[in-house]
């Protein structure tokens, strides 16, 4: 419920649309809805800038779609992130504009269009194998209102393709780097560039990289400057991490 919302409501009761009691029944849900498995934080758009965004592993279908309803009903745009194709199509049922981006494993509702927020982010991977963790990223950013566009498999293994691109790096605000194995890749990169570097690093690798253990350490223990890292598989903190960087270097709120 955004202020506008409020002020609409206490207006209803001033021109006797809305009786007190109904305006209470409006109002007792700020901040959040209480569904008995879940308490819905609607008022973190306008706290943060961005919904709650639903982190569906380990939720049922139904309580996704019912976490969604309450969303939908108090902010303009959704996401949901480590959803499934079931949760889709029950969130679909709430809003036909609802998005499936498989890759990704989210999903996007836009219910209203945004502003193009300034900076453009650049999402890269080391390997294939690391193009859904990047997408959980793109997907991030991009429902948060960025320009944002994704260089894939420019790894150290064969250092010629990233060490091509690095004008392209450096036009970016913020560059996104998820990689698996042994997690070089943002060292590399933020050696190439004056931007801010967020380090990804994905489970992706044989044994000794023990599910991205490996990278992760590499990753906080890198020599070059600039770099911040999050947690293993964590496309979307990146993202929303991304997001808030371009907007801070652009001075926008």
């Amino acid at each position: 419920m955004t202020p506008k919302e409020i002020l609409r409501i206490l207006e209803g009761v001033r021109k006797q649309v809305l009786s007190p009691d109904q305006a209470a029944e409006k109002l007792r849900h700020l901040p959040h809805r209480d569904l008995g498995f879940a308490r819905v934080d609607t008022h973190r758009q306008l706290r943060c800038g961005f919904p709650e965004v639903i982190f569906c592993q380990g939720k049922t279908t139904a309580q996704i779609r019912d976490i969604a309803r309450v969303l939908l009903s108090h902010n303009g745009n959704l996401l949901a992130t480590r959803a499934d194709r079931k949760a889709w199509l029950a969130i679909r049922k709430l809003d036909r504009r609802a998005e499936w981006h498989e890759r990704a494993r989210c999903i996007t509702v836009r219910q209203e269009v945004m502003e193009p927020r300034p900076g453009e982010i650049l999402v890269v991977t080391a390997g294939t194998g690391d193009i859904p963790v990047a997408e959980e990223a793109l997907v991030t950013a991009s429902i948060m209102g960025h320009k944002v566009e994704g260089l894939y498999d420019v790894g150290i293994a064969g250092i010629h393709r990233i060490l091509r691109e690095t004008e392209r790096l450096a036009k970016a605000s913020v560059v996104i780097v998820c990689a698996g194995m042994e997690g070089a890749l943002p060292g590399v990169v933020a050696a190439l560039i004056r931007r801010p570097v967020i380090a990804v690093p994905t489970s992706i690798g044989y044994g000794a990289s023990f599910g991205g253990v490996a990278p992760l350490l590499t990753m906080l223990n890198s020599c070059a400057a600039g770099i911040g890292v999050v947690n293993i598989d964590n496309g979307f903190g990146a993202g929303y991490l991304a997001s808030l960087i371009a907007q801070g270097a652009s001075g926008a709120t």
